[in-house]
């Protein structure tokens, strides 16, 4: 009987085996080569007809149990690898991008850094390159974060706080419109605001009727509360504050915020509901090195909280302070007189449309440390000013105080009040020699507007 020899079994040399495992390494030793090999694979097929890959799933499915999840990974794995595919596009478009730009990184921070808040919003999203450059804590120096019509929320005012971080100079947050001043002392004014937004262009006035129940939420009373975070440190070396029409804020949020800003120059608030006099015992308190201090009441006449002890404390506390205006408050001579006696490099100082103020506090105040100084006294509007005091203001110029005085605004729509009685108006007194302060002093500027003839400016 033949018999049936058994084939013989090749057995592969050591080389030959170990230039195959070389090749197809073992999924266990290296997954990660193992799924860029899978997925080398899957990409080849893009150039397939997408019928293909459909009959294909389907028949994929159909050899399947009818309960299998085949779809869901499917719509899965579609989506990370979508993902995964723009990342690595964003990814390959900043180094493009990072190659090509023409400016060092210190440049390109420099330049992001001067513009303005708004403006650095759009560049950062341009491109992913522009993104990572605009994040750098330097481009947040000073932060600009005003409006026309109310659309900045806390979480914008955390967000860009936290960018900036120890590098926070300035702050300007608000509704406030853009007006045009004459005379080159441009200021903002609360009475302008509502029809600044009626005025706003692209605001529909069905717009501004839905959103007035909740336009003074968006700014809430916690919204500088971040300047008391970590350990303090954004408000550390905060320079400028100014804050326009932010409803809701009232006196412990403002005292909160100004707790955590030793280090403020510069202060403005304008049509915010807090006290005047608890808000000058926190700069007193707090501020020791401010320069500037612009408060313009929300609440015209009606705040008279002031304390002679309060303006004292003040003075003692800020000796740097240059410019002062307090607008709109119900203030007194005697207490007027403390703050710009006390004061001694007080240049500037505008108490416009205040109550109560009849301008005997300029007596004998030229000659002084505190009046001496003085380049700008804003008088406009007082209510109870009296003609016979702006008459013995000028007469002190003309005697030769008043030396460094290069604006004078006494101007009144109502008119200044008589000696005897402030209810009786006088439009035009022939016992104010204007017209000889103009000729003595040339240089200076006095502008007396009155609803009658004979205004000067």
């Amino acid at each position: 009987m033949d018999t049936v020899s058994e084939p013989e079994i090749p057995i592969p040399s050591s080389s030959s085996s170990s230039s195959s495992m070389a090749k197809r390494p073992c999924p266990a030793q290296n997954p990660r080569m193992e799924v860029e090999h899978v997925l080398e694979e899957f990409l080849s097929l893009s150039d397939c007809p997408s019928l293909s890959i459909d009959l294909s799933l389907e028949n994929l499915l159909q050899s399947m149990p009818a309960d299998t999840d085949l779809i869901d990974r499917a719509l899965k794995m579609g989506s990370l690898l979508l993902d995964a595919a723009k990342h690595s596009s964003r990814k390959r478009a900043y180094n493009h991008n990072s190659i090509v730009w023409p400016l060092p990184p210190d440049l390109t921070f420099k330049i992001f850094s001067m513009l303005d808040t708004q403006s650095l919003c759009f560049v950062s999203a341009a491109c992913s390159f522009f993104s990572k450059c605009a994040k750098d804590p330097l481009c947040y120096e000073n932060l600009d974060l005003r409006t026309l019509v109310p659309k900045v929320n806390n979480a914008v005012v955390a967000t860009m706080i936290q960018r900036a971080g120890k590098a926070l100079r300035s702050i300007k947050l608000g509704v406030v419109p853009v007006t045009a001043c004459p005379l080159g002392f441009c200021q903002p004014s609360v009475s302008t605001v509502r029809k600044a937004i009626v005025e706003a262009p692209n605001y529909s006035w069905n717009d501004k009727r839905s959103r007035q129940g909740r336009e003074s939420s968006i700014l809430t009373r916690c919204c500088l509360s971040p300047l008391s975070g970590d350990g303090g440190a954004p408000g550390a070396l905060l320079r400028k504050l100014h804050l326009y029409n932010i409803e809701r804020m009232d006196n412990t949020s403002l005292c909160c915020a100004l707790s955590a800003c030793p280090s403020l120059l510069d202060l403005e608030i304008v049509g915010i509901h807090v006290e005047l006099r608890q808000t000058l015992m926190s700069v007193s308190a707090n501020c020791h090195l401010i320069e500037r201090l612009f408060f313009e009441s929300s609440r015209t006449g009606r705040d008279d909280s002031l304390k002679t002890q309060t303006c004292s404390e003040l003075v003692n506390n800020c000796p740097h302070l240059t410019s002062l205006s307090l607008r709109g408050f119900k203030l007194h001579d005697c207490k007027v007189r403390i703050l710009v006696k006390g004061f001694r490099k007080l240049q500037y100082v505008d108490f416009s449309s205040s109550y109560s103020i009849t301008g005997s506090f300029l007596r004998n105040l030229g000659g002084c440390n505190g009046g001496n100084f003085l380049e700008v006294l804003i008088l406009r509007d007082c209510m109870h000013l009296k003609e016979i005091e702006v008459a013995r203001l000028l007469i002190a110029v003309l005697e030769g105080e008043f030396k460094l005085l290069k604006h004078l605004d006494i101007s009144n729509r109502e008119g200044l009040a008589c000696e005897a009685d402030w209810y009786h108006r006088c439009y035009n007194s022939s016992i104010m020699p204007i017209k000889q302060v103009l000729e003595a002093r040339p240089g200076m500027r006095v502008v007396a507007e009155y609803p009658s003839e004979g205004s000067y400016v």
